[in-house]
């Protein structure tokens, strides 16, 4: 998938730093009113605004914590009822950007650990809290681009990093009641490591 569609193309991933936020429209009309919203109201950074599946709008926005905030608030009330899912983060962690991006080129020697969620903000939220859980590198962030609706992450390091941050980050989605899946493989093989 190309960068530009993954994050927008003028995105500079060291700017989605302090803070984030993420509002999800069940309307594609309502997801377009609320990016307008949120950049008129804010000097946020739209880092993705664009229709997912399944028909849904998500708007990914970054700036300064009161920035966010306003910016945030400024949306959910646009967006009212047709808001399905939200999330803010006030201080990201710095592989976050650079993961949604699309995949980080990464030695994967050790283990590997997938979560899988039912929704974009919880996702984004999981993979937030398992990298600050552990010494862990997030690999991707996948957001609902032909998953149905659903995120999923990748990160890697050391067997017990990786389940400590795999733990952090189910508790979080199942809390939201979004946990679909978690797994990690103590040891990738290089035969899937050359498709990551």
């Amino acid at each position: 998938m190309q960068y530009g569609e993954r994050l927008g193309s003028g995105t500079d991933p060291g700017r989605a730093e302090p803070s984030i936020g993420l509002i999800q429209t069940e309307s594609v009309a309502a997801g377009y009113q609320v990016a307008d919203a949120v950049a008129k109201v804010s000097p946020v950074e739209l880092l993705w605004a664009r229709t997912v599946s399944p028909g849904h709008f998500v708007v990914l926005f970054a700036g300064d914590v009161a920035e966010v905030d306003s910016a945030y608030e400024r949306g959910l009330e646009v967006g009212g009822d047709s808001v399905l899912d939200a999330m803010q983060i006030p201080n990201v962690h710095v592989d976050l950007v650079p993961a949604i991006r699309g995949p980080r080129q990464l030695e994967l020697d050790e283990a590997l650990g997938i979560v899988e969620c039912r929704g974009v903000a919880t996702a984004v939220l999981a993979a937030d809290a398992a990298a600050k859980a552990a010494y862990v590198d997030l690999v991707e962030v996948r957001l609902a681009m032909h998953l149905g609706g659903k995120g999923f992450f990748l990160l890697a390091g050391e067997v017990g990093d990786v389940e400590e941050a795999v733990a952090v980050a189910s508790d979080l989605a199942r809390s939201r009641e979004a946990l679909i899946h978690q797994v990690v493989i103590p040891r990738v093989s290089q035969e899937l490591r050359e498709h990551l």
